[in-house]
């Protein structure tokens, strides 16, 4: 299984800090491994949200680990981007204030990110 590439401390707004990480996964056992391997660095066990999805075989699956509709938009992006067999978390460390619909704006600006640094944005049909 691959290990995932974490991208942390990339946006910051009122006490929120954001992570965005993500590997190649093909099934949702895999996807729950990966994220018990994040959840393992104390750092990242301490977040308040860890917001992912995939398309696993042709199927779209999702989490907004309590950050609602994260897991819906971290999903249309990597539809967008024929991403499959890959799955792409945004982590939240809340910092005590709501910060509104501006968290769908680092949630997207997040995955933007990770497909930029990872070299993935806009793969025809790309698999892992």
């Amino acid at each position: 299984m691959a290990e995932l590439r974490v991208f942390d401390r990339i946006i910051s707004d009122r006490g929120s800090r954001y992570a965005v990480s993500g590997a190649p996964a093909a099934s949702r056992a895999e996807v729950a491994a990966l994220l018990a391997g994040l959840k393992r660095n104390k750092r990242f066990a301490k977040a308040t949200h860890h917001s992912w999805a995939a398309v696993l075989g042709g199927e779209p699956v999702k989490e907004d680990d309590g950050e609602s509709g994260a897991g819906a938009l971290i999903l249309q992006m990597l539809e967008r981007a024929r991403l499959a067999d890959h799955v792409v978390v945004v982590t939240r460390w809340y910092g005590g204030k709501h910060l509104g619909g501006d968290r769908f704006r680092h949630v997207a600006d997040a995955v933007r990110h990770y497909l930029k640094e990872t070299g993935l944005a806009g793969g025809e049909g790309r698999r892992g």
